[in-house]
């Protein structure tokens, strides 16, 4: 039977959700968490690849700066110096953290909303004693 209008007064102004919706919402979350947390550890890994190459070059910089080097851009393999590679390279590993910090914030605003979802809703994984 449905609830009463008496009885869902009583209760927050957001309508009750079904232990289906709950469920739902609960494996969206978890899902969203998960693809965050992917996405953040690959881009840190390309972030940190980026920093080797960088350390690399910078010798090469110190040293002879106008040593040919090699980069893809876009698919394409192209050849430019060592002076004009690394700032594009520092750009793009700047950029790679920006992208880090905010899906990291990202991340954080969604554990809390999954947090609040466990609270409001008592959940529990099974299994946890």
């Amino acid at each position: 039977m449905s609830p009463t209008p008496i009885a869902s007064k009583s209760k927050s102004k957001e309508p009750a959700l079904s232990d289906q919706e709950i469920q739902q919402n609960y494996v969206r979350l978890q899902n969203e968490l998960q693809t965050l947390a992917g996405k953040i550890g690959e881009l840190e890994q390309e972030a940190d690849e980026h920093g080797l190459v960088l350390s690399t070059l910078n010798e090469a910089l110190a040293e002879e700066p106008s040593r040919k080097c090699f980069r893809l851009v876009g698919g394409i393999l192209v050849e430019r110096t060592v002076k004009d590679v690394v700032p594009a390279l520092q750009t793009n590993r700047d950029g790679i953290r920006k992208v880090i910090a905010n899906l990291t914030e990202q991340y954080n605003t969604k554990e809390r909303e999954f947090d609040s979802l466990k609270k409001e809703y008592n959940i529990r994984p099974v299994g946890a004693m």
